[in-house]
């Protein structure tokens, strides 16, 4: 059997992939445009409209706000998936099989139908403060993840060590910090990034939830871009992306991703 890979196979993936990267370098090299307008490519190089971005408030408490959201929504999901994956998995022969539909429901969803559905009930109907409104919309969005992804780990996880441990006089309670958190950390860390990243970057929740004096870095691009069409809106993007990044990079660092691979 040959080992050879097809030549039509090779373009298809290189079509893949400039297509995926593309629009980012498009971004980058936007962002360092010296025109007062969006240019690509490049008619000179500068960083002033990274510069702009910390000169302008709305930016700066704006990001704050949604650092804000994505720790504290992602914890909170990470509180309700970790218990509820655990229950779906240990005793998924007594729990009705349609029980972990429930927890997928922000997903199936369209986002905008979630979020109006939020606003009507939350926001307006219980009458809410926007910033606790918009943490318990982050934190449905996110909550999929925390169940689906923890529970591929416990999956794989022998739920007789944890008898084992009990048996052997362990309390239940410490038994789930000391015994089978450490074994399933790896799905913890991973669900922990992809819902830190989907709430940092979502639109379509927040927009029906933000209010006057509160709103989130992106929907506060969305209303700069209706007065002002700069490359400050590029930068911001770059920044967004950095922060992607560097929180793979703190997981490489303290990990390593083959870790979570695992």
């Amino acid at each position: 059997m040959s080992g050879r890979i097809h030549p039509a196979l090779v373009v298809f993936g290189a079509i893949v992939f400039i297509f995926l990267v593309a629009p980012l370098f498009i971004i980058v090299g936007a962002s360092v445009s010296d025109t007062p307008y969006l240019a690509f490519p490049p008619r000179g190089l500068t960083l002033q409209w990274f510069w702009n971005i910390f000169a302008i408030e709305a930016f700066r408490s704006t990001a704050i706000t949604s650092l804000q959201l994505a720790v504290l929504g992602t914890s909170l999901s990470l509180i309700i998936g970790i218990p509820a994956a655990y229950a779906l998995n240990r005793y998924r022969v007594e729990l009705p099989k349609w029980l972990s539909t429930v927890y997928v429901l922000p997903i199936l969803v369209p986002e905008i139908v979630f979020g109006f559905s939020l606003m009507k009930s939350v926001s307006v109907g219980l009458g809410t403060p926007i910033f606790l409104s918009l943490l318990i919309g982050h934190a449905l969005l996110v909550l999929p993840y925390s169940v689906r992804v923890v529970s591929a780990s416990l999956a794989s996880f022998d739920f007789s060590v944890e008898e084992a441990a009990i048996s052997l006089g362990c309390p239940p309670l410490k038994t789930f910090f000391t015994v089978l958190l450490p074994n399933i950390r790896s799905g913890v860390i991973a669900a922990f990034i992809l819902a830190f990243i989907t709430s940092v970057n979502d639109v379509s929740i927040s927009v029906f939830l933000t209010g006057p004096g509160i709103s989130t870095l992106p929907i506060q691009i969305l209303a700069y871009m209706q007065q002002f069409f700069d490359p400050t809106i590029a930068s911001v993007s770059v920044l967004l992306m950095i922060v992607t990044v560097a929180v793979m990079g703190v997981v490489e660092a303290t990990l390593g991703l083959t870790f979570l691979a695992k």
